[in-house]
């Protein structure tokens, strides 16, 4: 499969990048020519940016780690290009996400909960375990996050993807991310700071994870604009021995 980084930003939207979106593409084992498309998160500002990648007429299936704004708020402008395209109202497609996902998309754009969104997408409840998506298997788990937050475990043939969704480190993600080829894993917090607890990953905190995954790659993601992404490098680094690198809009991973 190929992933796409749509945006990376933590927290908001930064000079460099939209808030958090993952783009997933891969081929049909069974139809010829058929390519599946789907997006982890629709944080603030992905929506632009996904255009640059992939007509978002394409996409089978969204995914939502949590329902923060940085993680699903453009779904407000992806269901007036849907329901208001020149071609006509699209067909109706899934969208996976936590308790209360339905409502929080209606009121996110002021539309009465009764019809909401609900004839531009299917909402689908988030729950632990594994969902078949033409080629993918995704795999959701809980985290450590002060709102219902899930992270993803992605297979396709024989490539493994886990994005790690806003979580501090925990053990749930160890195991979800076991011997993954690529660890897309948060870092918004900095080492020898007074961090909250149960809410953000440091660069470090990142890398153990990955050490303790035995994970191929670890891409750092979803570091706020008034951090220098640098820093999270070198912390990261210094946790965890295999390849790491930054996440920037636009780059691509063949898992």
């Amino acid at each position: 499969m190929k992933a796409t980084v749509i945006g990376c930003s933590g927290s908001f939207a930064g000079p460099d990048s939209s808030a958090s979106c993952y783009l997933l593409e891969a081929s049909d084992t069974e139809e010829p020519g058929r390519t599946w498309r789907i997006l982890l998160d629709l944080g603030s500002g992905a929506l632009g940016a996904l255009q640059r990648h992939a007509d978002p007429l394409s996409i089978d299936a969204v995914l939502l780690t949590h329902l923060h704004a940085d993680h699903f708020f453009d779904i407000s402008g992806y269901y007036v290009l849907r329901k208001y395209h020149p071609k006509g109202a699209q067909p109706p497609i899934p969208v996976w996400g936590p308790r209360g996902t339905r409502s929080r998309a209606a009121r996110a754009y002021g539309l009465p909960l009764d019809p909401g969104m609900t004839e531009e997408f299917v909402f689908k409840r988030l729950r632990e375990g594994a969902t078949r998506i033409g080629p993918f298997t995704v795999t959701a788990r809980r985290m450590d996050h002060p709102v219902e937050a899930y992270a993803f475990r992605v297979e396709c043939g024989d490539g493994v993807l886990v994005y790690s969704g806003d979580t501090a480190r925990c053990q749930p993600l160890v195991e979800l991310a076991r011997d993954a080829d690529v660890l897309l894993a948060e870092a918004a917090f900095r080492d020898g700071q007074q961090n909250p607890p149960h809410i953000h990953m440091t660069g470090c905190d990142a890398g153990r994870v990955a050490a303790e995954a035995g994970v191929s790659r670890l891409v750092l993601t979803h570091i706020p604009p008034w951090h220098d992404k640098q820093d999270a490098l070198r912390e990261a680094a210094g946790c965890f021995d295999g390849p790491v690198e930054l996440a920037a809009e636009g780059s691509t991973y063949e898992v």
